[in-house]
């Protein structure tokens, strides 16, 4: 009898233990998988496809007295070799805005802006175990402003470099570098654009689901004579969550503010800035 119930009781502490392992294997299989989205859902150079939207709202603009905002949805097209027309993966984004601009009549008004669309090639080198990963290709605008003020009333093309370190699990690192040059127009009074940008890109996660990125500001230097230059900031706080059987979400809200800007008139002094992503890896081999 005695034998039977120290069996039993070794039996009960092994089935608790294998019940315990079997939890924290299952928390840290998710751990891994929320590090691994939130680089997914920040990395320039990432094959998750997804959909954004993000809304930028300025209470204070230098220049005018207005409150402006700018919602952008984008989505994120990936190709793989098998079904793309290039030997290499594909990083389609097309990025439509709608932006709330002072209106000359007092106030303020929403209008579509420019349409950007860029088609990035991830190239084989470095290798991906390195950690790094870089991509090139050919970034497009289109004039489809709705006002004059909405937009800058050319097409333009230009080249467009991405890389990104993802190395570090719980760390990333990177940047999306474009330049748009300008070589039609919707009408001749429009001035000639040649606009580079540069988004630096960093994320850190914190503790469970959350992390802290900068991955919001843009930074524009047109090579034009007494053209804007601005050097905003950014820094904010997001979250991922995984739901079985629902695909990903993740949600972030930041802080934006300029720290630098030269011959720039109109230009947000701090803003608000919110993004909602929805993800589908099951698709991700389309």
């Amino acid at each position: 009898m005695v034998a039977r119930k120290i069996i039993l009781a070794i039996l009960a502490v092994l089935t608790m233990q294998a019940m315990l392992l079997g939890s924290a294997h299952a928390q840290m299989t998710k751990l891994q998988e929320e590090q691994q989205l939130q680089q997914e859902f920040t990395d320039p150079l990432t094959t998750l496809p997804q959909l954004f939207l993000k809304d930028t709202y300025s209470p204070a603009t230098y220049g005018t007295h207005v409150q402006t905002n700018v919602a952008l949805v984008r989505a994120i097209i990936p190709r793989i070799p098998r079904y793309a027309l290039l030997p290499f993966i594909q990083l389609i984004r097309p990025t439509i805005p709608l932006v709330t601009v002072p209106s000359s009549r007092g106030g303020s008004r929403t209008e579509l802006g420019d349409i950007q669309v860029f088609d990035l090639a991830v190239l084989p080198w470095p290798p991906l175990k390195s950690g790094f990963a870089m991509g090139v290709g050919p970034t497009f605008v289109f004039p489809t402003a709705t006002s004059r003020s909405a937009g800058e009333g050319s097409w333009q093309a230009g080249p467009s470099v991405a890389m990104a370190y993802t190395g570090i699990p719980w760390f990333l690192v990177g940047f999306l570098f474009q330049e748009q040059i300008s070589f039609a127009y919707t009408s001749a009074n429009r001035p000639p654009q040649n606009t580079m940008t540069l988004q630096p890109v960093a994320l850190i996660h914190l503790w469970r689901g959350y992390y802290l990125r900068s991955a919001d500001a843009t930074w524009t230097c047109d090579t034009h004579h007494h053209a804007p230059t601005t050097i905003p900031i950014s820094v904010g706080v997001g979250r991922v969550l995984v739901r079985p059987g629902l695909p990903p979400l993740n949600f972030y809200l930041a802080g934006q503010w300029t720290a630098y800007r030269q011959f720039a008139p109109i230009t947000p002094q701090n803003s608000i800035v919110f993004g909602l992503t929805v993800a589908w890896p099951q698709v991700m081999n389309w």
